[in-house]
């Protein structure tokens, strides 16, 4: 009876507590909206939510919040309302989803999203800098770009040179030093360093407890679907990332898991092929396109959105808390950069994955609305092809828009798939 209990007890609270933690979250946002309060818009590549939060700043992600009207089945309406504004079919359409909720004075699914104060970003992604430029326009803000230098030669990759990173650390922390004169002047309060310190600690916590969560879904069978139950954790990551309620999520995540391993407990599906996925969801039609691999018996293990969406705390970076700042600026140079990796350099951050997590086969998902992360995946594809002996998969749709969503030719492609997977089993079984 006790077993039973624990079971019940521990066996789905992160997707519970996550999925809880969330509605608080755009709870709070809605009260900060109805109140007029400040708030801070940020990305989830370098969100510096640890200094914004040490100025009591909410902040928002409009990533988050444009996927979760597709999750919801209303994107449509915003892209519409965005494309009947002037913006192109071919643009983002994170961006024009964000775009319709500032022009229905925040009104969103989840709650009324607060206007912006000031707008923090980094140059991860390219489409971030002209996004920031639209609420500079529509809001008369100012906008904080920490210009975050990436690897430098593929060749370079998962390498440090101490000098070279030195000075490129020394280059964020000088801007993140203007960050805090600008956050001073914005909200009226004078930057406490102690402050600073309880958030890092917090976020330490999140970022160990996230790491360890990632390396022990290498069990067999897997103990989370890194597709739909990942996404879930990476909004926690994010969006609580430097709170005590963030950091308590992921010492109880850490917990579940490991007592998920400890009795062989895998997610709801059974796992007959393990299989790691590149790109962004499919979120329009979220729930069957993971169907559309589970009824074969496929788990997504890992993907490399776990990664570059994940702000960082995948790499279970601990900051210094002696030299807070100076700590902040050598994570944010680590995480922002190691987050270009996974989108550019991917084919050697697969290449790892495969052995460590027993892979399968991987999928690739390029998406209409996101060149950043789509462009090069068929080259990522060939090269990891010429280089291993694994099945992939390439199918195409999108993350926002569901006129480019094609569940019917997606089934056709993805059954193929496990037929060619289930052969090739059978192939290496008679050898």
């Amino acid at each position: 009876m006790a077993e039973q209990a624990s079971t019940d007890t521990l066996v789905g609270r992160g997707n519970r507590d996550g999925a809880q933690l969330f509605r608080d979250w755009f709870e709070s946002l809605n009260q900060c909206a109805e109140q007029g309060g400040q708030s801070a818009y940020v990305f989830v590549m370098g969100s510096l939510n640890e200094m914004l939060k040490t100025f009591d700043l909410p902040v928002v992600f409009p990533e988050i919040n444009s996927l979760q009207t597709a999750v919801r089945r209303v994107s449509h309406e915003y892209l519409d309302k965005a494309e009947d504004y002037g913006y192109s079919p071919d643009i983002c359409g994170y961006v024009k989803a964000d775009v319709a909720v500032q022009l229905n004075a925040g009104k969103h699914p989840m709650g009324r999203i607060p206007k912006p104060s000031i707008a923090v970003l980094t140059n991860a992604c390219n489409t971030y800098i002209k996004w920031a430029e639209i609420w500079e326009r529509m809001h008369n803000i100012p906008v904080v770009t920490i210009d975050v230098p990436g690897t430098r030669d593929r060749n370079d990759y998962g390498t440090i040179d101490k000098h070279d990173f030195e000075n490129d650390r020394r280059y964020v922390e000088a801007q993140l030093w203007e960050l805090i004169a600008t956050l001073e002047e914005v909200t009226g309060k004078k930057f406490d360093i102690d402050k600073l310190r309880e958030t890092l600690a917090h976020a330490n916590e999140v970022s160990v407890g996230w790491k360890n969560v990632i390396e022990l879904n290498k069990s067999r069978p897997s103990l989370f679907n890194a597709l739909t139950d990942g996404t879930i954790y990476l909004g926690v990551a994010n969006g609580f990332r430097g709170s005590p309620e963030g950091a308590k999520f992921f010492q109880e995540l850490v917990e579940e898991m490991e007592y998920k391993a400890a009795h062989g407990i895998g997610t709801l599906s059974e796992e007959v092929y393990r299989l790691v996925f590149v790109g962004v969801p499919c979120y329009p039609i979220f729930r069957r396109f993971n169907e559309l691999f589970t009824e074969w018996g496929g788990t997504f293990i890992n993907s490399t959105y776990l990664w570059f969406a994940s702000g960082g705390a995948n790499r279970g970076f601990e900051y210094s808390l002696e030299d807070p700042v100076a700590s902040l600026a050598e994570g944010t140079l680590l995480s922002v950069r190691d987050a270009m990796d996974s989108m550019f350099h991917q084919d050697q951050m697969l290449e790892g994955m495969i052995d460590e997590f027993n892979v399968d086969a991987v999928v690739y998902h390029p998406i209409k609305s996101c060149r950043t992360v789509s462009t090069g995946l068929a080259d990522g594809r060939r090269y990891l092809t010429e280089h291993r002996d694994i099945a992939t998969l390439f199918i195409e749709s999108d993350m926002m828009d569901r006129r480019v969503v094609s569940e019917a030719q997606m089934k056709n492609r993805i059954d193929a798939f496990f037929e060619g997977l289930a052969a090739r089993r059978n192939q290496s079984l008679v050898k």
